[in-house]
């Protein structure tokens, strides 16, 4: 919306109107700047609206149930004090990352609309199932073979609108694999596997991003710094020039995607403010499964889907240690790790939950800069 202050200058220009304020109204037109808007207004939303989200959450009593028995016995006793802090708390970060994106953003592009209407989709879905959880105070929401289906319904929408729509391009119907040190990517032409290869990236990020929410601030503080480095990639991939520079698919208008994941990066730490240990509120399925679905697509979108595995490389090795324990347990019946997620592996081992949290960011840093870094290892 703001982007065409651009015109209001041009008009002004036009009839002779000079005023030194009108000619800074061009910034609104670059989008570096306007990405740095978009997060700086995302991070304020989140800020001023915290205390009054977390206020609603309360007085609705959506407060997250926590199990009691089984294997996160130990667990309980350790997050004993977490009893009676609000979930759902995902649509503070969410619905700042959607105002500054429809205020900085440049409406008419079409990527723009299809990340915002999938997070929509995505948070509605996951409000559905902490709703179930809070009413019927369980751990279980929505079964999980129902809740895959309506991502994979996402999935499918998604690729079709990639294909068909719009903004289609035969980009999308090829995989770039860039191997470090190499300069020429290795191009597999998909086709109509996309059906089979990028319902794998969107559900995939989603669930990855929804398992390591289960700390405080823990995804929130790791989806930041996967954003950011998506900020600059769909940048990147959006710029002819950069793009060709650095030997990475132009996609035309991607690089507007940078405006709506910098107002991502900039409402994940105003959330953090809030979810910090001790947290004032969850997250919930409802932000987890929006966010790394986000996240997903807009790697798909700028075509840096497999890098996607490197840059949220902390996500990647949660949702492993999710995989092996299940499947060590089945085939053997031993469990590999104390307990899956790897974080509640560390707990259970005695570190600290804060400390616990600060290594994964820190290594969710160490991962972004190692994709970034790849760029250039060619």
């Amino acid at each position: 919306m703001l982007y065409y202050f651009f015109g209001i200058s041009e008009w002004a220009r036009m009839r002779g109107i000079e005023w030194n304020l009108l000619k800074e109204l061009h910034a609104f037109q670059d989008i570096t700047f306007r990405a740095v808007g978009a997060s700086i207004t995302a991070f304020l939303l989140s800020l001023i609206f915290g205390n009054l989200v977390v206020r609603q959450l309360i007085s609705l009593g959506f407060d997250q149930p926590i199990r009691t028995q089984g294997e996160t016995h130990k667990l309980f006793e350790l997050h004993r004090e977490k009893r009676g802090t609000p979930t759902m708390g995902g649509i503070l970060p969410l619905g700042a990352t959607i105002t500054s994106s429809l205020l900085w953003a440049r409406l008419p592009n079409p990527f723009v609309w299809l990340v915002i209407l999938s997070m929509i989709y995505l948070a509605s879905l996951g409000f559905v199932d902490d709703y179930l959880k809070v009413i019927h105070r369980s751990s279980t929401g929505i079964s999980s073979r129902f809740k895959f289906g309506l991502q994979c319904l996402l999935s499918a929408a998604v690729i079709l609108f990639l294909l068909l729509g719009p903004q289609s391009n035969t980009l999308f119907q090829q995989l770039y694999i860039h191997l470090p040190f190499f300069r020429d990517p290795i191009i597999l032409h998909l086709g109509w596997l996309a059906f089979c290869i990028y319902p794998l990236v969107i559900v995939g990020a989603s669930n990855a991003v929804n398992l390591t929410d289960g700390l405080d601030g823990l995804a929130v503080g790791c989806t930041a710094t996967v954003a950011a480095s998506y900020g600059i990639l769909s940048y990147v991939a959006g710029d002819c020039k950069i793009a060709s520079y650095l030997r990475v698919p132009f996609v035309p208008c991607s690089g507007e995607l940078s405006v709506l994941c910098m107002a991502l990066f900039g409402s994940c730490l105003g959330f953090l403010w809030w979810n910090c240990h001790p947290a004032y509120m969850f997250m919930g399925d409802t932000g987890s499964l929006a966010m790394g679905g986000v996240l997903g697509i807009t790697a798909i979108c700028c075509k840096q889907e497999l890098l996607l595995v490197i840059v949220g490389g902390t996500f990647v090795i949660e949702t492993l240690s999710v995989i092996l324990q299940v499947a060590s347990f089945k085939l053997s019946g031993r469990r590999l790790i104390k307990m899956s997620p790897l974080h509640h592996h560390f707990e259970l081992c005695g570190w600290k939950e804060s400390t616990v949290i600060v290594r994964f960011w820190i290594m969710s840093v160490l991962f972004s800069l190692l994709g970034l870094a790849i760029l250039r290892l060619r």
